[in-house]
């Protein structure tokens, strides 16, 4: 068995090989078609297994044998009969990882089609089929947490050692203890496929993002602005790591991609490429949903709007002290405990009210109007929010404005779209991380503000 020391040495090694992908993206992409293809899907695909490993009985037992779905009153789709805990790997395997190389020698560090090794990306979803809601964790593959059999690592070797089960544990454990009903482990070889199979998909790209790997053969070039990308282009837009958040800015990333994809596979095209879809599905994706399950999957997510899908990171901060050579992410407990509660069902939280004066709201501008940012800072501080911030420009074109709830807190987000009269409001991580409410200025709040002076 490796050390600590080993694991610590192979995470230094492949982080920079190996920082590409938000793989969650992966299983929403499928679960947000339509029933009607999911139908389809399940009459087509009924005879061919989704799990390619083999699980023991003790590390089946890992998870919620109870059933999660049913047939429906309408033509028989199964559907959801309760919520639905989900625990995404995305996994990617060089060939320097192996311990028998290749006997061909590539000369350079070639992806392995495997599902083992240390796991780049970890999301939980839980698909709720009474509120239709779709709760997503982002968990950094740098957080520092307990393994069993191994010690204090970081929480990416827990596949290495144990494969799902083992990451279910670890995972459970880290967030108060809540159940996981099932896994989906998917290779890095599976991604720029499915996005090809999808059709590609359009995203804003925050700056210009270029790097050069001949190494792993790794060439990222991607322009700023709004880009349809393919397959190829999305790795790259998530392999990209060279900036100030590090891992943190990945997880970012892969929100805003996962926010694109929500948005483009719940059009009537994508039920057009299903078999395509689902054919890169099951070539590269290992999970023990029945196929029925899938199924009632896709038509919960069918059924979600923008709205309803949200997304949130794990509570916590950098190491950033100096004292230790290895980058953690060390999570804060008593947020967890609460986000868990508040998004998970899991324990209880009392319902708190939020002082205004105590909240912390960062402005980006994306009018380009200097009176309205001096607007919305006075109008805030009127309402009692004294803890207002300006930040760096909002670079991406908006037709609303965004209240970003950074932090999970949608209720001082609700409650300050109620004081503004204008925006949408958002769960996701893609505001400012020290922030509890991120505001992303829009034409909406610009025109407020003009035709009120």
């Amino acid at each position: 068995m490796l050390s600590e020391k080993n694991i610590n040495q192979i995470n230094i090694s492949n982080q920079k090989k190996r920082n590409w992908l938000g793989i969650g993206f992966c299983l929403g992409s499928v679960s947000m078609l339509s029933a009607v293809a999911g139908a389809w899907l399940a009459l087509s695909l009924s005879a061919t297994p989704l799990q390619q490993s083999k699980l023991t009985p003790e590390e089946a037992a890992v998870f919620n044998q109870k059933e999660t779905a049913s047939s429906g009153i309408n033509l028989k789709v199964p559907e959801l009969n309760r919520p639905v805990n989900i625990l995404v790997i995305g996994t990617s395997v060089l060939t320097s990882d192996l311990e028998k190389p290749p006997s061909k020698n590539l000369g350079y560090h070639a992806q392995v089609d495997s599902f083992d090794g240390l796991s780049d990306t970890l999301l939980l979803l839980r698909f709720d089929p009474e509120s239709q809601k779709l709760n997503v964790v982002s968990i950094p593959r740098d957080t520092k947490t307990y393994v069993e059999g191994v010690g204090e690592t970081k929480i990416n070797s827990a596949n290495y050692y144990g494969g799902p089960a083992l990451t279910a544990k670890t995972v459970s454990n880290l967030l108060a203890g809540v159940p996981i009903d099932r896994f989906v482990r998917v290779n890095v070889q599976g991604v720029e496929k499915l996005i090809d199979a999808l059709g590609g998909v359009t995203v804003y790209i925050p700056k210009d993002m270029k790097y050069t790997d001949h190494s792993q053969h790794l060439y990222i070039d991607l322009k700023k602005g709004i880009q349809h990308l393919n397959g190829d282009q999305v790795v790259q837009f998530l392999r990209f790591r060279h900036d100030e958040l590090g891992d943190i800015g990945r997880v970012q990333r892969q929100q805003v991609l996962m926010r694109a994809l929500v948005e483009q596979v719940l059009q009537p095209k994508t039920v057009l490429r299903a078999k395509d879809i689902l054919s890169v599905v099951q070539s590269n994706v290992d999970t023990n949903l029945s196929m029925d399950e899938l199924v009632a999957v896709a038509g919960s997510a069918s059924q979600m709007k923008r709205s309803q899908v949200q997304m949130l990171m794990l509570p916590g901060d950098f190491n950033g002290d100096g004292r230790e050579h290895i980058s953690y992410w060390l999570p804060d407990q008593n947020a967890i405990q609460h986000m868990m509660a508040q998004y998970f069902d899991v324990g209880y939280a009392e319902d708190e009210y939020a002082d205004p004066a105590s909240v912390r709201v960062a402005i980006q501008d994306g009018t380009g109007d200097y009176q309205a940012v001096q607007g919305m800072i006075g109008y805030l501080r009127e309402a009692g929010y004294t803890r207002v911030f300006v930040g760096e420009k909002c670079q991406e074109p908006l037709d609303v404005t965004k209240i970003i709830a950074q932090k999970g807190d949608d209720g001082s987000a609700a409650a300050i779209r109620a004081t503004l009269g204008v925006g949408e409001v958002l769960v996701e991580s893609t505001g400012y991380l020290t922030s509890d409410i991120t505001i992303q200025l829009g034409p909406d709040w610009q025109e407020k503000y003009t035709n009120s002076q």
